[in-house]
């Protein structure tokens, strides 16, 4: 396989919820993710904060090797944690309309 084929990948970062930048790069083969990410522009401003970083959803060194149609993943600290937005969630619904309470046989104590 020869060493100067162009790889292309892409880079991903949500800043925020509902809101995706997605990069096409071409890069040179022997290129790592820290490469692809700086190629991006998307690294600059997330440098200082260190974010951890993935290759389609597990977590990477910055110096790991690309491959062709990577997709590299820019990842953002959780605002929530999803265990206390879960139960947020429940105790807004009731426990009428979620989980195992939604369908309960009739005459039958809630829960159960």
């Amino acid at each position: 396989m020869a060493t100067n084929l162009a790889l292309q990948v892409t880079v991903v970062f949500t800043p925020k919820a509902r809101v995706v930048q997605e990069v096409q790069l071409n890069l040179p083969a022997g290129s790592t993710v820290l490469q692809a990410l700086l190629a991006s522009g998307l690294w600059a401003p997330l440098a200082k904060s260190n974010p951890a970083v993935g290759i389609w959803g597990r977590k990477v060194a910055l110096d790991q090797l690309v491959r062709d149609q990577d997709r590299i993943e820019i990842y953002r600290e959780l605002t929530v944690d999803p265990k206390v937005a879960r139960r947020e969630r429940f105790v807004k619904q009731g426990s009428k309309g979620a989980g195992l309470f939604a369908k309960k046989r009739p005459g039958a104590a809630a829960g159960y």
